[in-house]
């Protein structure tokens, strides 16, 4: 028995072995399926309780949480994944798990909470300067990415600058975003939030891992083809954590966090999914077919979803249903043409 763990856990930090040993083992791989899925919706239930509690003892907008610390919570699966495919001479899987992300966050995470429970009061100062950064970047990776089919080292380095940069902008401006917020009382110390928050993003890390392994052999048994695993099971996988999360908070009322954690992760996504994989050793793209095709749907996604907050402040059902629709379409198109 001890034999059989110390194996299943050296198959945890080997992709190939994990799968394998999933499908040869398809009961395992249903039951870890499901246990994976347990993981990560109550980590993400305890994550949001716990980004509240900061967000209302510090008097800081929900969104500006969201944005900062929920985030990069909710991203660490694609960050490590990223990381470890670097590593591992695989930096080409960090473009499609990054962009697919960022289409799977805006145009079905953030669409159905729109859709649901549109967010409305949002000042602009608090997306503003994020949704230019990130349009910013995008365009730079994007067009890099389509003129030269990589992402060079170079390229790689000023992405991880960026996100320095955008850690620094961060925690500077928070204490103006924040000015006019009145701090709520709540109960609980800040220090367990944190502590909270921290182990929960473990169980959603690790929760991604085994549903995304776990669905990725069944699909495949099912006949689904591998290039349309990558930009669906995948990148919808290791969005998981921001999925829960926004329905967690749409639940619980809190709709400015999943808008906040939506602009924050697809900005990390490409300051560090990308840039980790490219300032190790520069990014050839491979799938140029698929990356001709996510590259502009991301671009158009976001800007739909920006541009209502940026001049009315406000979210709207419509906004929610297009951008459901474009991911049908983009999801469809990615079956056809694969």
């Amino acid at each position: 028995m001890n034999h059989f763990f110390e194996q299943f856990g050296n198959m945890l930090s080997d992709e190939p072995a994990f799968q394998s040993f999933l499908s040869a083992n398809m009961t395992i791989c249903i039951v870890l399926f499901i246990f994976g899925l347990l993981l990560i919706m109550f980590g993400g239930d305890r994550f949001v309780d716990a980004s509240i509690l900061i967000s209302k003892k510090l008097g800081i907008p929900q969104i500006i949480v969201g944005a900062t610390i929920v985030s990069l919570g909710t991203t660490l699966p694609e960050i490590l994944t990223s990381a470890t495919a670097a590593f591992a001479g695989k930096g080409d899987m960090a473009i499609g798990n990054a962009f697919g992300s960022i289409v799977c966050n805006t145009a079905l995470i953030a669409a159905v909470t729109q859709l649901c429970k549109p967010s409305s009061g949002v000042e602009r100062s608090s997306i503003s300067w994020r949704s230019i950064l990130y349009f910013a970047t995008y365009v730079i990776v994007s067009t890099m990415g389509m003129l030269t089919k990589e992402i060079p080292q170079w390229l790689g380095l000023v992405l991880l600058l960026g996100f320095c940069f955008y850690a620094y902008l961060s925690i500077k401006l928070t204490g103006s975003e924040s000015a006019e917020e009145d701090v709520e009382e709540a109960e609980g110390s800040i220090f367990i939030a944190v502590v909270t928050m921290i182990v929960c993003a473990a169980l959603l890390f690790f929760g991604s891992k085994l549903l995304v392994n776990g669905g990725t052999v069944i699909a495949a048994k099912a006949g689904v083809p591998d290039a349309v695993i990558a930009v669906t099971f995948v990148a919808l996988g290791t969005s998981l954590p921001e999925l829960v999360t926004a329905v967690t908070a749409l639940i619980k009322g809190y709709a400015d966090v999943s808008l906040g954690n939506i602009i924050g992760a697809n900005t990390l996504n490409l300051l560090l999914v990308v840039g980790i994989p490219a300032a190790v050793k520069g990014i050839r793209i491979q799938e140029m077919k698929s990356f001709y095709m996510t590259a502009p749907t991301g671009l158009l996604v976001m800007l739909i979803l920006i541009l209502p907050f940026w001049f009315k402040k406000r979210g709207y059902r419509l906004q929610g249903a297009v951008l459901i629709a474009i991911y049908a379409v983009y999801s469809v198109l990615q079956f056809m043409f694969a």
